[in-house]
């Protein structure tokens, strides 16, 4: 058993924090994975454009 009624909140609080911040880092790959790809294709379009003006 816990010592005191306090030990188990933290600890459970603990676990939930860590959880959030997993998830919040997720989330942000996801994004920055989006992102990254976004630019991807209008580097191509441009590049694209560029090629087409000079024709």
């Amino acid at each position: 058993m816990a010592k005191h009624a306090g030990a188990f909140r933290s600890e459970k609080r603990r676990k939930e924090l860590s959880r959030l911040k997993k998830q919040e880092e997720k989330r942000k790959r996801r994004l920055n994975k989006k992102v990254g790809s976004q630019q991807d294709i209008e580097m191509t379009d441009t590049e694209g454009k560029d090629r087409e003006q000079e024709n």
